[in-house]
């Protein structure tokens, strides 16, 4: 039997970044331009090329979760909980208004629970395998996150983790959007978590000479676009989102922030270490995503970017949207979020999607910070330095992971429906 395509909206929105610790506060940062880049405090990394890192500071598990059951999840998961437990208050959302076996959790994750196994292998190396805790396994595997928030929310249908790179939340939150609109759940709490700064994964990128060496000046160090870039700063966080069939919103009568209207996703079987410089594939996922939303790139009034501050990668997203909006990708309003929190990997669309419901309902579009010295290769309009006032309808987010994973999601804001 098949199901005709359904309409599928935001309702609900949860936010743990380096600079806010729900959504209120990382909006006012983002429209203040506001850094959560600092130095790291949570380990020694004197040692370490790259010393700063997108750090949330102020985090308390203990503060939302009983201490025996935040003492066996990682980092990330308390973030995923956490941050689920916001979205599902936001959006009025409990087990009580609907039905556990036609809800599902898909979140999307990078690295997941290192820190779990950094600390095990001290332990292991140290006092041996009888000393190590029973729950380094559920602690540390990718799909913990999705497991905990369908356990604290009575979710029944799927738990799903979804795991390609820097592009997993993105991809999280299209799969999600499927689900819904063809008929196989009615909700979903789905987004990204991500807590990555650990010493093993810092020195991992530092060896690959991916990351800033601004050390002493944090808050410059993630530049996107600035021709004086010189690599991305990892971040860590979690953005997580109630998504819901549009009928079911009208009749619970709760906020929508925005519709999914075109999703796409593909590879682009080019390289695991390097990504195709011309755009080409870039351009072909945001093109996918425009069409599926049945609209023409001329109607989108603003895109927000991978942006990473890798050399590269911006350069590359700059060719593709040219390529996407033609002779009108000038006009086009474009900003990075990663300017201000740094690289938070397989969270970083989830946080970019949440930035950019914000910005649509609050009439407002956030700078890319830092950007000083204009790159004759990124010469588009990505706002900088200073928020736009403008009314934003129709959006596009991007998000590219390694091994070429591209995702790109239209979402029409709450303001347009």
């Amino acid at each position: 039997m098949k199901h005709r395509a359904r309409r599928v909206v935001i309702t609900g929105i949860g936010i743990l970044a380096p600079n806010g610790l729900d959504k209120e506060q990382f909006w006012l940062s983002l429209l203040y331009g506001r850094s959560g880049v600092k130095k790291i405090k949570s380990f020694d990394a004197s040692k370490h090329k790259t010393r700063i890192a997108g750090m949330i500071e102020g985090f308390n598990p203990l503060l939302h979760l009983p201490f025996g059951e935040a003492k066996r999840m990682s980092r990330f998961s308390q973030f995923a909980v956490v941050a689920a437990r916001m979205a599902a208050a936001d959006a009025s959302f409990t087990s009580h208004n609907t039905e556990p076996e036609r809800t599902g959790v898909i979140i999307g994750v990078s690295v997941n629970g290192l820190e779990v196994i950094e600390k095990q292998v001290n332990i292991l190396q140290k006092r041996g395998p009888e000393s190590m805790s029973p729950f380094t396994v559920n602690g540390a595997l990718p799909n913990a996150a999705a497991g905990h928030i369908a356990i604290d929310r009575d979710i029944k249908g799927r738990a799903i983790t979804i795991s390609t790179g820097c592009s997993s939340s993105l991809n999280a939150i299209g799969h999600a959007y499927e689900l819904i609109k063809y008929g196989k759940l009615d909700t979903a709490v789905c987004g990204g978590s991500e807590a990555p700064v650990t010493a093993s994964i810092l020195g991992a990128f530092c060896a690959a000479n991916a990351l800033s060496r601004r050390n002493e000046d944090p808050e410059k160090a993630s530049r996107p676009f600035d021709r004086q870039r010189d690599g991305y700063i990892l971040g860590e966080g979690a953005a997580i989102f109630v998504a819901e069939e549009l009928r079911s919103a009208l009749k619970r009568n709760v906020p929508i922030y925005g519709e999914i209207t075109g999703y796409a996703s593909t590879c682009e079987a080019y390289s695991m270490y390097k990504m195709d410089e011309s755009g080409e594939e870039a351009a072909r996922v945001m093109s996918m995503a425009v069409r599926e939303a049945g609209i023409s790139s001329g109607d989108v009034d603003y895109v927000s970017a991978h942006g990473s501050s890798s050399y590269v990668s911006d350069i590359r997203e700059t060719r593709a949207i040219k390529r996407v909006f033609n002779g009108r990708s000038g006009k086009v309003k474009i900003s990075s979020i990663k300017s201000m929190i740094g690289h938070p990997l397989g969270a970083s669309g989830g946080l970019q999607l949440a930035g950019t419901l914000m910005a649509g309902k609050n009439g407002y579009i956030h700078p890319t910070i830092n950007y000083e010295n204009p790159d004759p290769q990124c010469d588009l309009d990505y706002v900088p330095n200073e928020a736009v006032r403008k009314r934003v309808s129709v959006s596009m987010i991007n998000s590219f992971g390694i091994g070429g994973n591209n995702a790109s999601l239209v979402v029409r804001m709450g303001n347009s429906l």
